[in-house]
């Protein structure tokens, strides 16, 4: 059985209407982007409402349409532990440090990096940020193209052509008022798509609390345990759990686009609001996802039909069950997500290179011309997005999970040190954060196949390999800071007085300065022991 549209007309009106809305917020966003700030930040007056549904879109991604359900399909109940420590990063983000930045109004994580550690550290996290939020941009292009394959019944190519010109038009014009406002409006086009059509399919299979798949399925519990006695079984042993929290909770809190979000707020009370209605907004839509994904499992064990493409469950399951408009809104609502993540990676790599590498490389050049190079990265990564994506290089669609653990040992220590230790040192920054993205790199399956920390899926989502990396990421950086900062020929890397007291002030004490805050010495050593216990504990072999 084939899963397209009958119509591709119900399509194609879907995909005119939904970006017809995105063009005209993007214009409309335009005409109020006169500076930096409203560029990178849109102007620092995002709402919490309104900033809590554009941070829940940002993170969703087509993932949650697509790659979320196919691990679903995968790893069946466990998946639920992976999604809670994948969704508390964006409030740790904002408790750990994205409040304390925002006062200091720093327009991307590696701003702060800048300041703190000077320029060659910036380079150094930009290079692994940008590498990033190329993955990620990636993944999401090469969903867009899928949908726009299913959606029109046309090749791969043509569908990526069509999608990949159409997203980065609206996304380089708006900046980042029309990113937050294209946000908002697309997780709520993105939380209909997934809930109201499942309780359709829900209704069809037997469910008596259809009319809230999110949390009433309950009842089809029993008929699953007769087709799939294992679904809900702990599949895994307790490290496998615990190895999500370097992978799937420290690697995302030190994504720009996410922090970006934190700091287009309107202020530090309006941040710490956002993230409510972002708990409160992807709860509803990722615990749809996850019926989506329990229902696809039935699907399959019931009506004998394969899904060749586990990530496009949810599709097929709207094909098979739904009306052919109901079918397209599900997909218009797919590509809702991947257009609100898109648009926060290109206004990352904006970011970091418009600004922060720029005013490296440039530092002289007007505040015009910064921004006009910002318009030309968001473009030029669209489009770098769109040509990988044709024939995309292995190394860079593993898993965008995988990259999660890249980004928590090659940044996450180094902004979440930075703003809570002065003794954070700016060499032991570049080194530790150089060797241990190196070396997760190559413990991965994905590189060296010869040379792999652990197995199967906890090898290939990174898990096993942010087991080792991770902890020593954090503790190497924590020892050479203590080494490097006692040797007098290594003086220049050491925090200087305006190091100690930028701390003090973007945590909200202001010029009342006092040397002992945040300069402990007994907790990073503790730190660095719980690191060595969880490295050599990570490095066992695993089943």
């Amino acid at each position: 059985m084939k899963y397209v549209l009958d119509n591709v007309w119900i399509g194609l009106f879907m995909v005119v209407v939904l970006f017809a809305c995105f063009y005209y917020v993007g214009w409309w966003s335009s005409r109020k982007t006169s500076s930096e700030e409203d560029f990178y930040a849109a102007g620092f007056s995002i709402g919490p409402v309104t900033n809590g549904l554009a941070m829940a879109a940002t993170w969703a991604s087509l993932a949650t349409f697509m790659g979320v359900i196919a691990l679903i399909q995968k790893l069946q109940v466990p998946f639920v532990y992976l999604w809670i420590q994948w969704s508390i990063s964006i409030p740790l983000l904002t408790l750990l440090y994205g409040t304390s930045l925002r006062r200091m109004k720093a327009f991307t994580p590696a701003s702060f990096i800048k300041v703190r550690y000077g320029n060659v550290a910036a380079i150094c996290v930009v290079a692994w940020m940008c590498l990033v939020m190329v993955m990620y941009a990636l993944g999401q292009m090469i969903g867009l193209g899928q949908a726009f394959e299913m959606l029109f019944g046309v090749s791969y190519n043509t569908a990526l052509i069509v999608a990949g010109i159409a997203t980065v038009g609206f996304i380089t014009m708006g900046g980042m008022y029309g990113a937050s406002y294209n946000a908002a409006f697309q997780m709520v086009v993105m939380t209909i798509a997934m809930v109201a059509p499942m309780g359709a399919i829900m209704k069809q299979m037997g469910a008596s609390g259809w009319w809230f798949p999110p949390l009433l399925y309950g009842d089809m519990v029993p008929k699953m345990l007769a087709v799939i006695p294992t679904f809900f079984d702990m599949k895994y042993d307790f490290r496998w759990y615990f190895a999500l929290i370097p992978a799937f909770t420290l690697g995302p809190v030190a994504l720009p686009h996410l922090a970006m979000r934190v700091f287009t707020s309107s202020s530090v009370k309006s941040a710490r609001w956002a993230v409510v209605w972002f708990a409160i907004f992807l709860g509803l839509l990722f615990s749809g996802t996850y019926v989506a994904g329990f229902a696809g499992n039935y699907f399959r064990a019931t009506t004998g039909n394969i899904i060749e493409k586990a990530d496009q469950t949810i599709l097929v399951l709207n094909v098979f069950y739904n009306p052919t408009i109901v079918a397209a809104f599900v997909m218009g609502g797919a590509l809702a997500a991947g257009l609100s993540t898109i648009g926060g990676n290109l206004m990352a790599i904006a970011g970091l290179v418009g600004n922060d590498l720029l005013g490296i490389i440039a530092p002289d050049m007007d505040r015009k011309g910064k921004m006009r190079w910002g318009y030309i990265a968001l473009g030029l990564g669209g489009v770098a997005a769109i040509l990988l994506a044709f024939k995309p290089p292995a190394f860079l669609v593993t898993s965008i999970l995988w990259a999660f653990g890249l980004m928590a040992c090659t940044a996450s220590p180094g902004i979440l040190l930075g703003v809570w230790w002065k003794e954070a040192n700016k060499l032991a920054l570049i080194i530790s954060s150089t060797i241990c993205g190196v070396l997760y790199i190559v413990i991965s399956p994905h590189v060296l196949k010869g040379i792999v920390i652990g197995k199967g899926l906890a090898a290939a989502l990174g898990m096993s390999g942010g087991m080792v990396t991770v902890p020593l990421s954090f503790g190497l950086f924590i020892i050479l800071s203590m080494i490097f900062n006692r040797m007098e020929a290594l003086k220049a890397y050491a925090p200087t007085l305006a190091d100690k007291q930028l701390i003090d002030r973007i945590h909200g004490w202001g010029e009342e300065y006092e040397e002992s805050r945040y300069q402990s010495t007994l907790w990073p050593l503790v730190a660095v022991a719980v690191c060595a216990v969880v490295m050599i504990w990570g490095l066992q072999p695993w089943s």
